[in-house]
């Protein structure tokens, strides 16, 4: 879920992927965007450069706090309390919205990955929860994280790859595996160059052999969902993912963002709608 540091304010009509689509029961939409609504706010305070990291440690706190209940009512921040009736209405752990909030607070102090291990931990917190509130919310069994995780985790990487140069020059923030970067010979310096070197490119190609291989784990997962509309939504977001993974392999995420087409959506859309409705893998 998270967005491009160059995008403040950006809404669900601005993601990558289907953000609480059409696709989804009409009943279940308004908690997906109450949940989006919550980690939208907390990720721009997260990436805002008008803040030090205290003063965005202060303010993600009071959302973490306001989740756990340890805020008055009059002071609750409205996202918080709305995903605070939400949970109460589904059922759904507040522990995903939990989860997210200890991921942004990571963001506003932590500039540097050590190793795919180190970035993978992050994503547990920053990605693997969106998937896991989704499936909670239809009622899926949780065995099914196991499938979902590694999804959500790829998406997240990639969207770190789209932004490579941006988090560097905006926020100082590199998602590359520093010691990728070291065996490569890839530096700081080239992330802020026009075209990628070769070395940030094999790093970069590294990464995207990662996602590649947590997109394999996940493939499955459509045809596991017992909710038809949720394994449509599903069945697209496979397909856009496998598309952008073709386009970042394809394409230099340093000399321009490299993003979806209009055609890579419609085609991924049809495809998938008709995967997930018959349950394809």
């Amino acid at each position: 879920m998270r967005t491009s540091v160059t995008h403040a304010g950006k809404t669900s009509r601005d993601e990558n992927f289907p953000v609480g689509s059409v696709l989804l029961t009409a009943r279940l939409r308004p908690h997906v965007a109450i949940f989006y609504r919550l980690a939208r706010e907390a990720d721009d305070i997260a990436d805002s450069p008008a803040l030090d990291a205290g003063q965005k440690l202060v303010r993600l706190d009071r959302y973490d706090r306001a989740l756990r209940g340890e805020l008055a009512a009059e002071i609750l921040p409205e996202s918080a309390r709305a995903a605070a009736a939400s949970a109460a209405e589904t059922g759904v752990s507040l522990r995903h919205a939990t989860d997210l909030l200890a991921a942004f607070r990571q963001d506003a102090v932590k500039e540097r990955y050590d190793s795919w291990g180190d970035l993978m931990a992050y994503c547990a917190l920053s990605a693997s929860p969106v998937g896991r509130f989704l499936l909670d919310l239809h009622g899926e069994n949780e065995d099914l994280y196991r499938l979902c995780d590694p999804l959500c985790d790829a998406l997240q990487v990639m969207n770190h790859l789209q932004d490579l140069k941006e988090d560097y020059r905006m926020l100082g923030r590199v998602y590359l595996p520093a010691d990728w970067m070291s065996e490569y010979g890839a530096s700081l310096e080239d992330l802020g160059g026009r075209a990628a070197t070769p070395g940030l490119r094999a790093a970069i190609d590294r990464c995207l052999d990662g996602c590649e291989a947590l997109l394999n784990r996940a493939r499955n997962l459509p045809a596991q969902l017992h909710s038809r509309r949720l394994a449509m939504e599903t069945a697209v977001i496979v397909r856009l993912a496998d598309r952008l993974l073709r386009r970042l392999r394809e394409e230099d995420p340093i000399a321009g963002r490299v993003n979806l087409s209009k055609i890579d959506f419609a085609l991924c859309g049809v495809r998938g709608i008709a995967a997930g409705f018959f349950r394809c893998r």
